[in-house]
């Protein structure tokens, strides 16, 4: 069995070495008690500082993209060079909590599930008023029936054949939202698990309002796309 761990990253030299090093127990002691062979792929989306030689470093393997062309193509090339029997994704701001991955693997390989998402714990403040959110649970609803309240997380495992069968993967911040429509439509299982990860949260400035207005946008039109794609 083996297990290829998929990490998009740009300019993230202040947190890739230590969501790698977050990944080291999970290599010795569960990948070892279950026999698996686990590879890392860092997908450098074109960074402007150290993250390639921070990644390289710690030993990650990294595929270095000359420019930065968004998080779905990043994870496009990634997965033209990976052979793993199940394929996990994770953001590279984890830091040290990367390690829960044991949590999205382990249900795939008792056969619970095809697909696993990590629904994280609610932020200790409000970062924002909900819209995104909202817009992500309620579109996956409306084209599945299913109730995925981690429908933003970037964090899952799939077996290989999952993405196979889904094709091409969105662009922008609609990814999760586009992939997880496509999976439940095609009939996969999908489980949500609690983890105890933690990552960058946006905040309440102009900054944090910009980039979740454009979330929302990306959003929006990944659900209006699969309106066209599915004749609705």
């Amino acid at each position: 069995m083996k297990v290829t761990v998929l990490i998009p990253a740009f300019n993230e030299e202040k947190n890739i070495e230590q969501t790698l090093k977050g990944l080291e127990d999970f290599q010795n002691t569960y990948c070892r008690e279950n026999q698996i062979d686990l590879d890392l792929l860092v997908i450098d989306d074109g960074s402007g500082d150290q993250t390639c030689t921070k990644a390289s470093k710690v030993g990650a393997r990294v595929l270095e993209l000359k420019e930065n062309k968004g998080k779905g193509n990043a994870l496009r090339e990634g997965l033209k060079n990976v052979d793993g029997d199940i394929i996990v994704f994770l953001d590279a701001d984890l830091r040290e909590s990367s390690g829960e991955v044991y949590k999205l693997v382990s249900p795939i390989l008792k056969d619970e599930a095809d697909v696993v998402i990590a629904r994280f714990k609610p932020p200790s403040k409000k970062k924002g008023f909900g819209f995104v959110k909202s817009l992500a649970f309620y579109g996956v609803k409306f084209f599945t029936g299913k109730e995925v309240t981690g429908a933003l997380s970037g964090q899952r495992a799939f077996k290989k054949e999952v993405l196979d069968a889904i094709g091409t993967i969105p662009e922008g911040f609609g990814i999760e939202v586009g992939i997880l429509i496509d999976i439940l439509k095609k009939g996969f299982t999908v489980k949500e698990v609690d983890v105890d990860m933690y990552h960058d949260v946006t905040g309440r400035d102009l900054k944090g309002f910009l980039h979740r207005g454009k979330q929302f946008w990306h959003i929006f039109k990944v659900l209006i796309s699969k309106i066209i794609d599915y004749g609705i």
